[in-house]
């Protein structure tokens, strides 16, 4: 690509940048316990595994738990289907970014269950899902998730931007040269995007 690129190609992290995480409230409320019980009782290896498509979504709840325990399915999918929700802002700031002519792109950690996510919310009325972990078997913060996008996209690291609310993605991917900006607010991003001249 062209070194004269004017605005970097924005990649954005999903949940807890653009969509609500319904795994810290509602997922624990769901189970009757809190957040600090149930991750002491989740299998911690099934998640990543599902998120890298390496397990499927009836894999991922036979081993959810560590002692195997059973539970509702079709209620829990449920839970956190209602949960997703835009993070307030972004849906707006995304519109404004769009219209602008800049182009996004989805880089995330997430599993098979980031279609429930678009049928529910139409992110790709924004950004293409062009990046998802259990497609291309790969997590941030690993330097793979980053230099595979960057090369899919023709894109040298410096023309790429990272928006992700997790500091280690963001370290991860400024330790493969690109830069990040650590998620805390649609207000702070839309401030910050405005003093590099995306917004």
């Amino acid at each position: 690509m062209s070194s004269s690129r004017s605005s970097p190609v924005l990649l954005f992290d999903v949940m807890g940048t653009l969509v609500y995480n319904p795994f810290y409230r509602e997922v624990p409320g769901f189970f009757g316990m809190s957040l600090k019980r149930l991750m002491a009782l989740k299998d911690p290896d099934a998640w990543l595994e599902f998120e890298e498509g390496k397990i499927d979504e009836k894999d991922y709840f036979r081993r959810y738990f560590i002692d195997r325990r059973g539970f509702d399915h079709d209620a829990f999918r449920v839970c956190v289907r209602n949960a997703y929700r835009w993070v307030e802002g972004m849906e707006a700031l995304l519109g404004d970014i769009r219209d602008g002519g800049r182009q996004m792109h989805i880089l995330s950690n997430y599993p098979s269950w980031y279609e429930t996510i678009e049928e529910r919310l139409a992110l790709s009325r924004y950004l293409p899902w062009t990046f998802v972990s259990c497609r291309t078997g790969v997590r941030k913060p690993a330097a793979e998730a980053y230099t595979s996008a960057l090369r899919q996209l023709h894109l040298r690291a410096s023309e790429a931007l990272l928006i992700d609310d997790s500091i280690d993605n963001c370290r991860g991917a400024e330790a493969a040269g690109v830069p990040a900006i650590l998620f805390e607010s649609a207000g702070s991003l839309r401030k910050e995007l405005t003093i590099r001249g995306v917004v």
